[in-house]
């Protein structure tokens, strides 16, 4: 009996500590995010004095944030560069990962290869390289600039790419054998059970494109062109910063990528585990 209770407090003592690890794990991962919210309704002298309280000074930030840049404006930019990105990059790379997994040969292994190689390529090697392609087809300054390149993400490719390793072989051979055309198993069969890779991807890509800066920095040339990280980066820009207004703009900037996340919370985790509805 006394051995049972030795056990169940041993029990009890290690699942104490796991809970305090976690929620301490938890504390650390959200109190960035929690002092920016903050930070936003309180004045630049407070929060260079650290202060964790909220404060009364949101609405003024607020508006002081609005009338030093063109928020709204470069909110919309965002959008529909992200929006476009992720559209364009989720149909292009899904297409090439279901071509690479499905219809394998020599050529597309070496292919597939110099394609993920290129992911190491930093890219700041490839920052001139754009620029002078751009400059050439006279598209800078011009949202298909920051479009094009991240159409065909290595990352993206690859990742459909590995998660098309587990559609089912049968299906496509069912659908053949009723006529189905190759564009029709792809758009009719295909697309619709790997929905939940697609959401994560989506995720993946708007993420990415929302949160882009050193490439629409140097393509962009006009401040009505700017997508929001770099009208929010100019807030900063001044001999003194005001840290209030610069936090506002930082959770505008924050608020629609946990938004779309949380929307597509559920798929997501199932896409990255490779889930085939």
């Amino acid at each position: 009996m006394r051995s049972k209770q030795m056990k169940n407090k041993r029990r009890s003592l290690r699942y104490g500590v796991r809970h305090i690890f976690m929620l301490l794990i938890s504390f650390l991962s959200v109190f960035p995010f929690l002092w920016m919210l903050v930070s936003a309704t309180n004045s630049s002298a407070e929060i260079s004095m650290g202060k964790l309280l909220p404060g009364t000074r949101l609405v003024e930030n607020l508006r002081n944030a609005f009338e030093a840049a063109d928020i709204g404006r470069a909110f919309l930019n965002s959008v529909y560069v992200s929006v476009m990105v992720t559209v364009l990059s989720i149909l292009v790379c899904s297409a090439a990962g279901y071509a690479f997994a499905i219809y394998r040969s020599r050529a597309t292994e070496i292919v597939f290869l110099i394609l993920i190689a290129s992911m190491m390529v930093p890219f700041a090697a490839k920052l001139i390289p754009l620029y002078r392609i751009f400059a050439n087809m006279h598209l800078l300054n011009n949202y298909w600039a920051i479009i094009l390149p991240a159409i065909g993400a290595p990352f993206l490719v690859f990742f459909f790419r590995q998660n098309s390793e587990s559609f089912p072989r049968e299906t496509m051979q069912a659908a053949r054998v009723d006529g189905c055309s190759e564009a029709g198993i792809f758009l009719r069969i295909y697309m619709p059970m790997m929905r939940s890779t697609y959401a994560a991807a989506a995720v993946f890509s708007f993420m990415a494109a929302w949160n882009n800066y050193m490439w629409p920095l140097v393509a962009l040339q006009s401040e009505e062109k700017y997508t929001l990280p770099l009208m929010v980066s100019n807030l900063a820009g001044g001999f003194a910063p005001d840290y209030g207004m610069i936090m506002v703009g930082i959770v505008i900037s924050t608020l629609p990528t946990i938004f779309i996340f949380f929307v597509l919370q559920k798929n997501f985790v199932e896409g990255i585990l490779g889930s085939v509805k």
